[in-house]
């Protein structure tokens, strides 16, 4: 293999992958910082007049997106703390115990993984529950399709965590809570991390579950919000706002990628460390 095409190749990937992620981020980028006029039709060109300040205003005032940022807090974050607990306690299980009936529902709950939800099913149980329209609902869907990926990648990191650890505990007195809580979930933030990340970025900006669930109204998240004004002709044109609405929308997330991922380095670099 010729240095030439040894060191090519890498940079050839990278570079794709640079265009691939940088184009759409820098055409929402600099959309959002455009007149009404020049945001008319898209671009990738610089704004001849900035405006920045102005759009994200008129986008977070119209869009009321401080009534769907409090909505999408409301139903995302009990949807990662249960997912999170019941995903690391189910893993636990299944980790450990090793009967055929321990398997069968392992491999019941992962069936998750490979089948899509039915939002039919969904809408119909919510109604005969009295929860369709509302946040317990929605969090309750969302714990329900990403149980089966937290329960999945968890349990096979257990399986890696030594059985001596856990031994050692219970000859020195310890409590099954005591162990989880103290030994397995320490372990676990790595994975703990990952699936925060996963889990957020997918409840955050999901509209196809929340527009049948909760239908807009006062309980519209900030996705749904965006279709619903979108839709009504509030941004008829208006791409500059809507773009804008996107940076905002998105600004949580990447807060939430960039701690999570630091997380995700310092466990790995002290798990091999030990």
């Amino acid at each position: 293999m010729s240095p030439l095409w040894r060191y090519g190749r890498p940079a050839l990937v990278l570079l794709l992958a640079g265009l691939a992620v940088g184009v759409p981020l820098w055409l929402v980028a600099v959309t959002s910082a455009k007149p009404q006029a020049e945001a008319i039709e898209p671009n990738l060109d610089l704004p001849q007049q900035w405006q920045p300040a102005s759009n994200y205003e008129d986008a977070v005032a119209q869009g009321e997106m401080f009534r769907g940022f409090f909505n999408s807090l409301l139903v995302v974050v009990p949807s990662v703390v249960l997912v999170l607990i019941l995903g690391a306690g189910a893993a636990w299980v299944f980790a450990r115990r090793t009967s055929k009936l321990v398997s069968a529902a392992y491999a019941l709950t992962i069936s998750g993984l490979l089948l899509p939800p039915a939002v039919i099913t969904i809408v119909m149980e919510l109604r005969q529950l009295g929860l369709a329209g509302t946040s317990p609902g929605m969090i309750a869907v969302y714990t329900g399709m990403y149980l089966s990926t937290s329960i999945f990648f968890m349990t096979g990191f257990i399986r890696a965590i030594p059985m001596e650890l856990e031994e050692a505990a219970r000859m020195d007195g310890a409590k099954p809570l005591w162990i989880f809580l103290r030994i397995i979930l320490p372990l676990l933030r790595p994975v703990i991390a990952t699936a925060t990340i996963m889990v957020m970025l997918y409840a955050w900006s999901d509209i196809f579950y929340a527009f049948f669930v909760l239908g807009g109204g006062e309980q519209a998240t900030l996705p749904l919000n965006l279709y619903k004004v979108a839709s009504a002709q509030l941004y008829l044109d208006n791409w500059h706002l809507v773009f804008a609405y996107v940076v905002v929308m998105s600004l949580p997330m990447v807060a939430v990628f960039l701690v999570a991922q630091r997380k995700i380095v310092s466990g790995i670099t002290s798990g091999a460390v030990k």
